[in-house]
Order: C-alpha cells, then structure tokens, then sequence
C-alpha cells in the first residue's frame, strides 16, 4: 500500500487558511464617493501641514486659529460624507437584517462623539 499524498494541517480554532483565495473589499456606505473623501482628507493634511509651518514661523495667533477652524471645517464636511454614506448603506443593510434599532444606537453614538468638542 502507498501513502497518501494529500497532508492534513490542523489549525488552532478561529484560524482559517485563505491560500491564494482573495476576499473583495467589503462595501462599505462611503464607497461610491470613497475617492471625493480621500481628496478632501489630503487637503486637509495640506492643511494642517500648513498651519504648523505657521506655527513655526511665529505667525499671528488669530491667523493660525482662522486656519483652524477651516480644518475643523473641512473635517466636518468629511464626517457628514461618512454619516450620510451610513444612513443611505449601512442603515439600510442593517435594517433589513433586522438590526434597525442597534444601527440607529450606533450612529447616534457617533454622532454625539462628532458634536462633543472641547
């Protein structure tokens, strides 16, 4: 009798072998504007890449804090793109899963968090 060529390996429990297999990007609600968010995200390093430099060269207080506030502008316009994208995708999912009222919590916990500053 030979020996089999096929080999079994165990793994610990939870751990999966994936091999060559790929798993797609998940869909994500932000995906179809993915790459405006991304533009507007670099802008904003731009940004604040500026107001360091405006730090460092002993710029007016008033002029680094105006410069500060239009990033926190602009980070707000990225955070609405991310809600809105939530409530349209991912609400929605959720709420034909059956899972309206934890996705609801969830977004208005994230909410919250964006609107609580200083």
């Amino acid at each position: 009798m030979g020996v089999s060529a096929t080999t079994t390996v165990t793994y610990p429990e939870g751990v999966r072998y994936a091999g060559c297999m790929t798993t797609p990007a998940p869909i994500r609600g932000y995906t179809a504007s993915k790459e405006q968010l991304l533009a507007r995200l670099r802008r904003v390093e731009g940004q604040v890449r500026g107001i360091e430099k405006m730090v460092d060269s002993d710029r007016y207080c008033i002029d680094v804090l105006t410069q500060i506030s239009a990033v926190q502008a602009a980070l707000d316009k990225v955070a609405l793109g991310l809600l809105d994208g939530h409530a349209r995708h991912c609400m929605h999912e959720g709420a034909a899963e059956g899972r309206a009222d934890e996705m609801a919590t969830e977004m208005m916990a994230a909410v919250g968090r964006l609107m609580k500053r200083g």
